[in-house]
């Protein structure tokens, strides 16, 4: 039974977390899809200036259009899970549980109302996840690694753990004493880490068949 539990909790964790994962396929979105497709100029972060390597500080890959459009979806998705699970309680009802549980009008984030606070919760989590991997890209560009226009680059654990222990890291530091922070959690959070790589790989080879993505990671 323990075991069973334990799994639960890893589930409960993907699910209250899912918002902030799937930040990087609204970057791609938001990012690439939507300005491929309609012709809006793509605004690189870095605005095309090098570091003092001579490479780029972060590449055409991570622009203003994908970090806010990103955490845009990301917003909406945490939005629709409080939304689908309102009330829900982490004891009684995981792994679909209301993401707000813990939170009320006193805390930092609350703006208004419990659907706006949502969509703020999930903003700045997904705001994370793209930090984490605009950080992971900053580090491949200092190790030589490129991604300009059609030359990619391949490196799976810069590709995939930045973002993941930014969205938890940015998660314990900004909403403490919240249901997505709670000790219980904190070993399938770990577990979820290990396997991140893995899902990402698998969500990266998805896009690629379905001619979402130009390189299967």
């Amino acid at each position: 039974m323990e075991a069973v539990e334990f799994l639960v909790n890893v589930i409960t964790v993907l699910i209250l977390y899912g918002p902030a994962y799937l930040a990087n396929t609204g970057a791609m979105l938001f990012g690439k899809w939507i300005p491929d497709a309609t012709g809006i100029p793509k605004i690189p972060i870095d605005r095309g200036h090098n570091w003092y390597d001579g490479n780029r500080i972060l590449g055409d890959g991570k622009s203003w259009n994908g970090l806010l459009g990103g955490s845009f979806v990301s917003a909406l998705l945490m939005l629709t899970s409080h939304t689908l699970w309102d009330g829900r309680s982490f004891d009684n009802s995981k792994p679909f549980v209301d993401p707000l549980e813990l939170t009320n009008d006193s805390d930092w984030f609350w703006v208004f109302n419990d659907s706006l606070t949502a969509f703020i919760l999930g903003f700045l989590l997904g705001l994370a996840c793209l930090i984490g991997d605009s950080l992971g890209s900053f580090i491949k560009r200092r190790k030589g690694l490129k991604r300009e226009g059609d030359i990619s680059s391949k490196a799976p654990i810069l590709d995939t753990m930045p973002f993941a222990i930014s969205i938890f890291l940015f998660g314990f530091i900004l909403f403490p004493g919240q249901i997505l922070t709670q000790d219980v959690l904190v070993m399938p959070i770990i577990i979820l880490l290990t396997f991140t790589p893995i899902i990402h790989r698998m969500t990266n080879i998805l896009g690629y068949r379905m001619g979402l993505k130009d390189v299967p990671y």
